[in-house]
Parts: C-alpha cells; structure tokens; sequence
C-alpha cells in the first residue's frame, strides 16, 4: 500500500471545494440544503473509491467497478433511507432507485415543479453526479496529473465542478442561489489552483526556488485580482435579470395537458341535478366564508371555458410533478392559513378539492399514496390535479394560505396585473356591448367590473333548469348560451352562465380574467366537520390586480322568483253585416253544356319520339341530389387515392413512415382526434384511449383474441425501429406494414358504425 503525496491531498481537497461549489446551486431545485447530505456522500464515496484503488494499486477498470458496488451498496441511507431496510441496508426498491435515479432523474427534475420532492428516487441525482466528477476527478489527480504537472492538465480537472455548476445553474429555476459569491469563489480558487501549477516542472533550488515562487505568488495574485475585477464588472453589465435566466424547466412542456380531459364546468348540471343531496366530500378545518377550489379555466373556445393546455404560453398551464411540498404562487396575497382534512365520497374525478393556495399535500389513504407520482400542482391557479383519479376513499391532507380580499376602496388606484392569457376566441358580441353598457362611465377597473357584478346579480334570476324551476334554464355557456342569457326579456341562469359571461365581459374590457369552479357551502362557526353535496357547487370570476393577486367576484343572483311574462289576448273587433245574394237554383257548372274540343295538330304526328316533361323532372329530381351526395364522395376519393399512390412512392423507409400516416389520417376522418406535433408512440397511445372511451375495443377484437389487428402502440413502435434503426427497409417489410395499417383501419372502421363511416367519406385530413 503506497501512500498519497502532499500535493495530490491538496489537489483532492481543491477538487472536493469547487465541485461543492457547484453542486450547491442544486439548492433551487430541492428548495433547501438537505440534499447536500446526499451530495456530499457522492464526493466522499467517489473520492475514497478512487484513492483506495490507487493505495491497494488496482486498475482503472477494477476501481470502476468497485466504485459501482459502493454507489450501491452506501447510497441508500443518504438518498431514500425510507427505502432501505433498517434504514441503512439498501433494498430492491432503494437499488432500483439509485439506478433510475441516475439515468432519468436528469429529466425528472426539470418537468417536476419546485421545490423536488418527489418521485421518492429524485435525492440519487446529486448523490450520482457527485459521486461520477468525484470518481473521475480523484482517478486523474491520483493517476495522470503527476506525471506532469501542468496548467492545462490541471485546468482539464476543472471541467468535472464546472459541468457540476453549470448543471445546478440549467436544472435550477430563474431565481440563483448566491450567484455572485458562488461565482466568484468558484473562479478565484480554480485560477488560483491552475495558476500555481504553472512552471511546476521547472527544476529550481535555492535563490532560483525562491525568485520562482515569488513570481508565481505575484503572478497568481494579478490572475485573481483581475478575475476578480472583471467578473464583478461583467457580472453588473451582463448578468440576467431573474425572468430572462436559461433554464430547462422554463423550455420544457410539463408532461400534464389538461385538455385530456373534459372541462370541469361543462358538468355544472351533473352537481345540481343528479347529485344535489349527495355527499360529495367531507372536510374538517373550513372556516365561514371559505370556498373549495376545484378548476381554474383561462381559455374560451365560444363553445366552453377550460382549463388551458401547455403550449399557451403565459397560461396557467403549469402543472407539475409535485412532492408534499407545493411550490409558492406567483401573484398573490395570502392571508390566514387553515389546515384541512378532506375526505372524498361520492365525488370522482382527476381534480382534488382545494382551498385557496396550497403550502403542503399529503395523500394518506394507501391506494392514492402509491399514486403519489401521479400528483400535479399549479401554483398560479392553485389547483391540484391526480391523473388517475380520486374516488370514494381518497383521504388528503392540505395546509393552505387563503386570498386576502381587499376592499373595493383600497383597490381605486390599482391597476390590473399585467399577465399574457390565452386569447378568448369567438366571444359573442353581445357581451362585449353588454360590458360597455353596464362599465358605464366607471373610471378604474374595480369600479367597472364591481358595477357588472352587481348588474348581474340583481337584475338576473337564478335557476338551475330543474323540474322544481319556474322557468327553464339551459344548461352550456358557449357563445349562443351567453348570447341566450343577454337577450331574453329576463336575464335566467345559474352560476355557470353568470360565471362565464361575467369572464368573458372582463376579457373585452382588456382585464386579465379567468372563471374558477368550486364549491361553497355554508359553514358555521366553530364547525369541525363539514359534508359537501352537489347542491354547493359554485363558480366565480377572478381578476388579477398588480401586487395584490386574483380578487373574486360572485356574479351569480339569490332570486328565483322569476315573473312571467304575460301575452295579452286579442280583443274582438265586430264586423260590419254584409247583405247576402240569393240563392240560385242550379250551380254554374250544371248550366254549362259539356263540349270537347280536338285542338292537336295533325303535323304532331309526323314529329319524332319526344320524352315526356316528366320523365325530366322525375330525372332531375334523383340526379340531382345524387349528384349532391356522390360527387364530393367521389372527389374526396380520387385526392384519397392521390394521396395514397404519393405515399406508397419514394424510398422503403418513408413508404413504412407513411403507413403509419395514412392510418392516423384515416383514424382523423372516422372522427377520432389524433394529437399534433406527435410522435408515432404517442399518437397511438391517444388514439388506443379514445378508442377504449368510445367502447370501440372489443368490437375490434373479434371472438378470437388471435383475429384482431396489431395494436396501434406495437405497429408505431415497429415503424419507428424500421425508420429509424439504419438498416435497409425490405420490399417485403413495407407490404406487411401497410398491411397492418390497412387492417387496424378496417377494424376500426366496422366498429364505429355506418353514420361515421358514412360521413368519413367527405373528409379530407389536413396534416398540421
């Protein structure tokens, strides 16, 4: 056993410095410093690895290898000792995650929102990037930079903590953490560390030692104080502000799209009516006044409000991973905080009910707390959402921090924030007239959108379209529904139409608005408990105003007395008395003498055949809307078969990729929605769960399991590898795949029925 040279401990201790240096930036990920106990174990088992295979003198290759048996074997208590048995012993669980940890948790981190808390693997990243620059800096300080002892090759020893700072920087978030000291630190010790193994090579002794060691003393000092000065300026003149940071979080789309699933408020009705004395969920920890979120929606179709999708950029579309802690909102003013206990019962759905905004989640029932992973949260809106679903038996616990709600008196000289939101599409213009004349001449965007809540509430009438009603009220809040609730003699509704006509008279104005759909029932004080049924289903409009966050407004009405409208009858005119003649003793036709008159034309006879007038109109009328039904069918089918021919040409590898966009389009046209801007996998992945929705699966089985068509994900899967694995793609390869595809259409095609085959026929997929 060799022991290690002065100089190669002071090498090792440098390295340990910056990339813990580096490694500290992970701190706006993980939102404190716990993982630095993992970190640092990383440095410690790499480190130690590297310097015990070089004592006992082992190869590269075997220290490898028993760096990778120590990575597993000590990595447990420090990242998920929750996993391990007795703490410290790893288990299967534990092992499988400091593996999956190390490979996906470099994606993991920058799609879960901060701070990182779950999946329960996410502590083995900085465990495992510590440990690899650890391993691989110790080896080359041990092994090849004394053999000669030069600036570059310290200066190669450096790349391992750079890449470690630079990571911390690109999987962080848009706030630094101690940017200029970390920066600074990190530069002085790397130059000075690189500068002093400059001319190390140079044999020198006495006065000549000494002249060298002064001038690399003088030296190091003008390279530090230099680095020094001209960070510090750079650092003022250059530095980003926070919002414009590059960091990957910000580039990448979450995983969640919320326009998987259908739009909370368009199950308004479902509450009121079929589920109106039903207990919804229990709750304990409500205070008087307190409502439930369920669903914030910013985006209008004219045919309903939803909650935007990811690629709207400014949306509150951000749902993310979360774990038990939930990341802050952006713009909010939060007051009291309440702890809650929520209970569901016969509530289903994928959105968890919350209140105001969320500091922590807890999922307590075990079904649910396996699911766990499948947690989002967004924090702007301050919903949460479990994508496999809650249901009777879900169990939660939530501490959140309510909106203050300030008066309309301190918001007079407030403006609203300025926010990007997805832009409403086809508002009727009769909310936007409605919204001018009911603003009136208000000056400040409280007093206006105060005066339209008010109007709304005490003008309209409340009804939610029951049996029970005075009069009827349709449910929906698209375009014609608003238009509907506008020009009716008396304004008729219930909290959805208010709700969503209220939201969108705000966007006319140029307010940033959105409609939250909840529930709100009446708590008394000092309630422990409290059981929510349908009949407390709610929605509101928020507004967002600067520096003070989303203030709410109840547009909806108390009264149900709706007056009737009465139609007056038609009063009876008399008419004047008309004298009648007498009566004639024989008709007029019984005076007229029967006379039949030959007026044909001998030269009629002489003319050729002629078809009869009838015979045109009967033609006329069947060759003409045949020629309405067939022609456009027969044009839709001559661009088909272009479009067919078109891809069935080029090479193998594009006529295999094509097959599979034949069938996506011929999938469109029988009315599924295949995504855009997709891969192959997960195109088919859509496409299999609409089919599973809409109860087509088992009609494309057939009675043998055997008989049916390739499964969408299997054959993507099977085209990707021919278009993408570099081989040749054969003759008879490009056969069978179209082969494939044409049977996973027809299968497809029997099942939905003979209406959308019918209508398929017409449509032509336009590729996006």
């Amino acid at each position: 056993m060799r022991r290690l040279p002065r100089n190669v401990v002071s090498d090792l201790l440098v390295l340990s410095l910056l990339s813990l240096l580096g490694i500290i930036g992970y701190e706006t990920s993980f939102g404190d410093l716990n993982f630095l106990v993992a970190a640092i174990a990383g440095l410690v088992v790499g480190t130690l690895v590297a310097v015990a295979g070089s004592m006992w003198r082992l190869g590269v290759v075997t220290t490898v290898l028993v760096a990778i048996a120590a990575y597993f074997l000590l990595g447990t208590p420090f990242t998920m000792p929750e996993q391990g048995i007795a703490v410290v012993l790893p288990s299967l669980a534990s092992l499988a995650g400091l593996a999956y940890g190390a490979v996906f948790g470099w994606a993991d981190i920058v799609t879960i929102g901060t701070p990182v808390e779950a999946p329960y693997y996410v502590a083995a990243l900085p465990y495992f990037a510590a440990w690899l620059v650890s391993l691989v800096g110790t080896m080359l300080a041990i092994r090849w930079l004394p053999k000669r002892r030069t600036a570059l090759r310290a200066s190669v020893l450096v790349v391992g903590p750079a890449l470690l700072y630079l990571s911390g920087i690109l999987l962080g978030t848009d706030e630094p953490y101690f940017a200029g000291v970390r920066g600074v630190a990190f530069a002085v010790i790397a130059l000075v560390w690189i500068a002093w193994h400059r001319g190390t090579t140079v044999e020198a002794s006495g006065e000549g030692a000494k002249r060298l060691r002064r001038q690399k003393v003088t030296g190091t000092a003008a390279v530090v104080a230099g680095a020094v000065a001209i960070g510090a300026l750079a650092g003022v003149a250059f530095a980003p502000v926070s919002p414009d940071r590059f960091v990957l979080r910000d580039e990448v789309v979450p995983p969640f799209d919320p326009l998987e699933f259908p739009s909370p408020l368009s199950g308004f009705r479902k509450y009121t009516k079929d589920l109106a004395e039903e207990t919804l969920f229990t709750v304990r920890g409500l205070e008087p006044g307190d409502t439930l979120r369920l669903a914030t929606m910013d985006s209008y179709t004219g045919r309903l409000w939803n909650v935007a999708g990811p690629e709207d950029a400014g949306s509150d579309a951000g749902y993310g991973i979360v774990g038990e802690s939930l990341p802050k909102p952006g713009l909010a003013d939060l007051g009291s905080k309440r702890d809650l206990e929520i209970e569901i019962g016969a509530y289903s759905d994928v959105w968890l009910p919350t209140v105001g905004y969320g500091s922590t989640l807890r999922l307590d029932d075990a079904d649910s707390a396996a699911r766990a992973g499948d947690l989002r949260y967004n924090p702007d809106a301050g919903t949460a959402v479990l994508t496999s679903g809650i249901g009777e038996g879900t169990r939660y616990e939530l501490t959140a921090n309510v909106q203050r709600e300030p008066d309309t008196e301190a918001l007079l000289d407030v403006p609203v924030a300025d926010l990007t939101l997805p832009i409403v599409e086809n508002s009727p213009d009769v909310a936007d007239a409605k919204a001018q004349e009911l603003a009136g001449d208000a000056a400040s965007p409280i007093e206006q959108l105060r005066a339209i809540e008010k109007a709304l509430k005490t003008n309209g009438f409340l009804s939610h379209g029951l049996a029970s009603d005075e009069v009827a009220s349709r449910a929906g809040h698209g375009a014609d529904r608003i238009t509907e609730l506008f020009t009716r003699s008396q304004m008729v509704g219930d909290a959805e139409q208010y709700a969503a006509a209220m939201a969108l008279m705000a966007r006319d104005l140029g307010y940033p608005a959105r409609v939250v759909m909840g529930f709100a029932p009446e708590v008394a004080e000092g309630q422990d408990e409290v059981e929510v049924v349908g009949d407390d289903v709610t929605a509101w409009v928020e507004v967002a105003f600067d520096g003070v966050g989303w203030v709410a407004f109840h547009p909806t009405p108390d009264q149900v007395d709706v007056p009737k409208e009465e139609t007056p009858k038609p009063k009876s005119e008399p008419q004047p008395q008309v004298r009648q003649p007498p009566r004639a003793e024989h008709t007029e036709d019984e005076l007229l003498a029967t006379v039949e008159i030959d007026d044909s034309d001998d030269d009629d006879k002489d003319k050729p055949f002629q078809i009869p007038g009838w015979v045109w109109v009967a033609l006329g009328s069947i060759a003409i809307p045949a020629a309405l039904v067939f022609l456009p069918m027969l044009a839709a089918a001559t661009v088909k078969a272009a479009r067919r021919r078109r891809r069935r040409s080029g090479p193998n590898d594009r006529q295999a990729a094509a097959a599979w966009e034949e069938l996506v389009d011929r999938y469109a046209e029988l009315g599924f929605e295949p995504p855009s801007h997709a891969t192959r996998l997960q195109s088919a992945t859509v496409l299999e769960r609409q089919i599973a929705e809409q109860g087509l699966a088992q009609s494309m089985i057939g009675p043998d399991a055997a008989d049916g068509p390739v499964p969408l994900t299997a054959l993507a899967a099977t085209i990707d590898r021919d278009v993408f694995d570099g081989s040749a793609v054969a003759d008879e390869v490009v056969t069978r795949r179209w082969t494939e595809a044409d049977a996973a259409t027809a299968a497809v095609t029997a099942a939905v029925g003979r209406a959308r085959r019918f209508i398929s026929r017409y449509r032509i997929r336009r590729r996006r």
